[in-house]
């Protein structure tokens, strides 16, 4: 087979790098690659152990390249000859490729280290809709679950889990579930909540040994504890998919990811790298970050589609912003860029502004929900370094809106003059619009 460019990958790094590249490129022939007959949504996999009730709910139609006059190919990539420029699949075809985006994407870490991760009814939780079919089967028939991470990814399918009427505990060894994403103060609430939706936490203490002959029968702890399960889910985080990549020479950071430049070029020239397999700088320290979300991947994606043939030096990637969400019942928890506990590790002198409303004006309109807002600004220079939501419906575009602020560098007095739409049903109110309250408590003159 011959191609313009091969994109191997067929998730959300993939489609977009393909698409976008399509875009921009109509006169070349693109190629994707994929290892799975279906696509998963990546984000939408907790929710198919309780809410959606179905993986079949959760999927990408292959109509998202048919529309685009983007040919597909379900096979694994087996080897790449980065010099000949030409890629080999399992079924023993050779793909000759001008350009080539790997997209190889992640997978869950099995620690070498923890004991019976090789039992029966041992679950990682990946991006492939066959193991996902067959895992979520199987939790159907066992009462007690015991999920070894409390990052978002375990907390969401606990929490799923638990809808089924199932006895769910969460084991984490930082002192807060979502640790790593929020300040202790927001992450207690999320325990909170959790809580009071049925799931079980333990924090602070690690699992040492997963217990069990042939099949898991439960999980011991670093005290000693022994905690009972049917089944076991490691939920301790991804790897980066660069297996591929390593083989054929292209060079890796100090975390396994591909390195790359801000065009997302590799080393290896007309190679581009894209998404979870892809090397990350945070955007405001500039260190390397291990972060994966897939909308990180399809900024990445857009960057290289567009720089595929020809540079544009106003479409570069300049850093990673971590931009999280997840929700628990009806509460969402965001956080984009740095957290205050981040921040003062990395030694910024900061200033941090909060305000507390309601997403709705008037307060009385059925439907409201509070609105907790949280900035992070460099003392001197006002620009906006992180920020935290705690909110409903709107905790999403909050978010985002705090990540928009921080890519674009503005300080705390350009939100604090930021103009705005409202509605009754759809926002705060314009005298206490939560952002802009939270900037207005750090300007100078304002605030505490």
């Amino acid at each position: 087979m011959k191609t313009d460019v091969l994109v191997i990958g067929g998730s959300a790094a993939g489609i977009v790098a393909a698409t976008v590249g399509k875009s921009c490129y109509p006169g070349k022939e693109f190629l994707v690659l994929r290892d799975t007959k279906q696509t998963i949504v990546p984000c939408g996999i907790p929710y198919i152990f309780g809410s959606l009730e179905s993986s079949d709910k959760d999927l990408i139609p292959d109509g998202v390249f048919t529309k685009a006059g983007i040919e597909y190919k379900v096979s694994h990539a087996t080897e790449i000859d980065a010099k000949g420029k030409v890629c080999r699949t399992e079924d023993g075809e050779e793909i000759s490729y001008d350009k080539l985006v790997l997209a190889t994407g992640s997978k869950p870490r099995v620690p070498s280290w923890l004991p019976g991760t090789d039992l029966e009814n041992v679950f990682t939780i990946p991006k492939d809709k066959e193991i996902l079919d067959r895992t979520l089967a199987k939790l159907q028939e066992c009462k007690k679950i015991v999920t070894i991470g409390g990052g978002f990814i375990g907390v969401e399918v606990s929490d799923e889990i638990t809808k089924l009427g199932k006895d769910v505990t969460i084991v984490e060894i930082l002192p807060h579930v979502l640790g790593l994403a929020f300040d202790p103060e927001i992450a207690q609430q999320a325990e909170e909540m959790l809580t009071k939706r049925g799931v079980k936490i333990r924090t602070g203490v690690g699992v040492t040994k997963i217990l069990g002959e042939g099949k898991a029968t439960g999980v011991e702890l670093m005290n000693g504890e022994k905690i009972e399960a049917d089944a076991v889910i490691l939920s301790m985080g991804y790897a980066p998919n660069t297996d591929l990549a390593e083989k054929a020479g292209i060079p890796l950071n100090s975390k396994g990811c591909i390195r790359v430049d801000e065009y997302m070029r590799t080393e290896i020239p007309d190679i581009f790298a894209v998404g979870d397999c892809a090397e990350k700088r945070d955007f405001v320290t500039r260190k390397a970050t291990g972060v994966m979300l897939a909308s990180t991947a399809a900024s990445e994606a857009r960057v290289a589609g567009t720089n595929l043939y020809q540079l544009s030096v106003v479409k570069t990637f300049s850093g990673t912003i971590s931009i999280f969400a997840t929700a628990i019942g009806d509460t969402g928890f965001g956080v984009a860029g740095l957290t205050e506990t981040a921040a003062r590790k990395e030694g910024f002198d900061i200033a941090i502004g909060t305000f507390t409303g309601v997403d709705k004006h008037p307060g009385t309109i059925a439907g409201t929900h509070s609105q907790y807002v949280k900035l992070i600004a460099g003392k001197a220079s006002g620009v906006i370094l992180g920020g935290e939501v705690v909110a409903g419906a709107s905790t999403g575009e909050l978010t985002n809106v705090i990540g928009l602020a921080i890519q674009a560098k503005i300080p705390i007095s350009a939100l604090f003059a930021a103009q705005i739409g409202t509605h009754p049903l759809l926002t705060a109110p314009p005298t206490a619009y939560p952002v802009i309250k939270a900037a207005e408590s750090i300007m100078p003159g304002c605030g505490r």
